[in-house]
């Protein structure tokens, strides 16, 4: 900070402490001076509850708080009044501390970001199978886990993002086995189909054909065993562990058709990762740890040829880490890639972005890691989400039954396209810059829309929600931004005001709310990095895009006549622009400058 008008909240301890020391003789630390926000209905900023000192000050509650607001409204600068309301002192700060914090972060290039933090964070999210295209739930993750990254990166903490692609597995055979069967040699060039959406097809065959031969077995009178494309299927994840050329050449073919699709996904989204693991890169290394843990008698092989671990003593059962035929699970390269991970980065923070129907999985492998004795086990943690469902219930990829993301995102920009033509707000903007703003807006309501509720929380889908000019929406912020950089634009005054004239400017109690909201960036910053939180950062940016178009709609500024005011509310209005993009970035949300 270029001032330390910013540290308002560690100055008020400061002075409280000596009120307390000059008035009662008692000492206390900083943390007793518990300050809070004082409620809305009532004046002032902060509120001091001074029902804790009242015995050892042998003082009632109002009589004490009438001491030391008296106190500090007369010996420091801080306080213009205060009032006392059951118990509670609610402080009116002066408006010149107020100018002085609008001062300090207008002049502060990184206003926001946290002391640097000596710890390394690693941050796993995405995460898809290279089976099927991204969908809904998938956006949803991706949001999650970006956002954070970029949260903490703004806390201090250094931050490596990475992708695990679940590129192997009974999954992938299913597509592959209905390719073969059913594909006729297409691609992705030959059909015009997107990679990732071409195998996804033929997961969706998988499906149907298994569904349609166990119903033909039923019907036969059969024993309901494996279907036959299934025993196909898992004759195929042998035939891949043993390194088969004809599988192997397939399964290259095939991912490499996904990869382009996603990296045209991830591009549109705005997604970028420090490094992407592949999961048959680690599932070898996994076992060679399930080797490890049988030799230390941690996991032990069942009657069935299978390996497991029994975990009941913390309440999870068995697990089976590698199957009677020797193929690998899914935690089984979990191990593998934990390994590599902090032989990678060393972290002290490994965040794993999942949605929350796999908390039983983490708990698994974290258990696992704490049983072979590793040093990080427990700097894992999972990082839950709640699904995201459309109108009609739950999305099943294998059914077809999904919100596809490429989709989503083209339905996102026709909506933006519709909403913009129908109220004539694109006048003056050129085509090419036109296609642009669309695809901004489009994504800014999407993201927001997913970041905007509690990660835990499940949530159902609305597209037309998403997208309002005066709803809770990235939309209605966007154009907040926008409407300020055309004002700003405007205005050629701004600089002509020397910062010296501002002490002597009254401000309205709105005007403080706004500088107040400005203030607490940093602290709405940590909150959010605390507890894994996005959407804390989305209800603040909306409620200061609320805050700043009431001020906006009730006080003139372009038209205002006293100088010393309409500068001090364009400096504002330039602050409010400022933060509300810093804000919009750590959910990796564009603002455009013109709407």
């Amino acid at each position: 900070m270029p001032t330390d008008a910013i540290k308002l909240k560690s100055k008020l301890k400061l002075a409280i402490q000596e009120a307390f020391l000059n008035i009662y003789n008692l000492s206390l630390s900083e943390e007793a001076c518990s300050l809070q926000l004082t409620r809305k209905e009532f004046q002032g900023t902060f509120s001091l509850p001074v029902f804790p000192f009242c015995k050892k000050c042998d003082a009632k509650p109002t009589e004490l708080a009438e001491q030391i607001g008296q106190w500090l409204q007369t010996h420091t600068d801080l306080i213009a009044s205060y009032n006392v309301i059951g118990g509670f002192l609610n402080l009116v700060i002066h408006d010149a501390i107020w100018i002085a914090i609008l001062k300090a972060i207008s002049q502060d290039t990184t206003y926001g970001c946290l002391p640097k933090q000596m710890g390394h964070v690693v941050v796993e999210f995405s995460c898809p199978n290279t089976n099927k295209p991204q969908h809904l739930g998938h956006l949803r993750n991706n949001f999650l886990g970006s956002s954070l990254a970029a949260i903490l990166d703004a806390a201090g903490y250094t931050i490596h993002k990475v992708n695990l692609i679940n590129d192997r597995g009974i999954h992938i055979c299913k597509s592959m086995v209905a390719y073969q069967q059913f594909g006729n040699d297409e691609t992705p060039a030959t059909t015009g189909i997107k990679g990732d959406h071409l195998v996804g097809k033929y997961y969706v065959k998988f499906d149907q054909v298994y569904k349609a031969e166990r119903a033909l077995m039923a019907k036969n009178g059969q024993d309901i065993g494996v279907p036959p494309i299934l025993q196909e299927a898992q004759k195929m994840l042998v035939k891949w562990e043993k390194g088969d050329p004809s599988v192997m050449a397939l399964w290259k073919k095939m991912n490499g058709w996904v990869y382009d699709g996603f990296n045209v996904t991830y591009s549109q989204l705005g997604i970028t990762f420090d490094k992407v693991y592949y999961e048959s890169e680690a599932y070898l290394l996994g076992k060679t740890i399930v080797e490890e843990g049988l030799q230390k008698n941690i996991f032990y092989k069942r009657a069935d040829g299978a390996i497991a671990v029994d975990l009941s003593k913390q309440g999870l059962g068995e697990k089976v880490l590698l199957r009677s035929d020797g193929t690998a699970v899914y935690i089984t390269q979990d191990l593998g890639i934990a390994d590599w991970r902090y032989a990678d980065y060393r972290f002290d923070q490994m965040i794993y972005v999942v949605g929350n129907e796999q908390a039983y999985h983490f708990k698994v492998l974290f258990a696992i890691m704490a049983q072979l004795g590793r040093p990080y086990a427990a700097a894992m943690h999972h990082f839950p989400y709640g699904m995201v469902d459309l109108p009609d219930g739950k999305m099943k990829s294998r059914e077809g039954n999904v919100v596809d993301a490429d989709n989503l995102m083209e339905e996102m920009v026709h909506t933006v396209r519709n909403y913009m033509g129908t109220n004539h707000k694109t006048e003056g903007i050129f085509q090419e810059a036109l296609q642009k703003l669309h695809h901004t807006l489009a994504m800014g309501a999407l993201k927001f829309f997913l970041l905007r509720v509690a990660p835990q929380k499940r949530m159902l889908f609305n597209p037309n929600e998403s997208i309002d000019f005066h709803g809770d929406t990235g939309t209605f912020i966007q154009y907040t931004h926008a409407r300020i950089c055309s004002l700003v634009c405007k205005a050629k005054t701004i600089t002509k005001i020397p910062l010296d004239a501002f002490p002597s400017v009254s401000l309205s109690q709105l005007e403080q709310t706004l500088i107040f909201q400005l203030y607490r960036l940093p602290d709405v910053i940590e909150e959010a990095a605390t507890t894994y939180m996005p959407s804390v950062i989305a209800q603040y940016a909306l409620e200061l895009a609320k805050t700043y178009n009431k001020f906006y709609g009730n006080y003139p500024i372009l038209r205002e006549s006293d100088l010393s005011s309409r500068a001090v509310r364009l400096l504002l209005s330039v602050c409010v622009g400022n933060v509300l993009k810093k804000s919009m970035a750590l959910l990796t949300i564009e603002l455009p400058e013109q709407m």
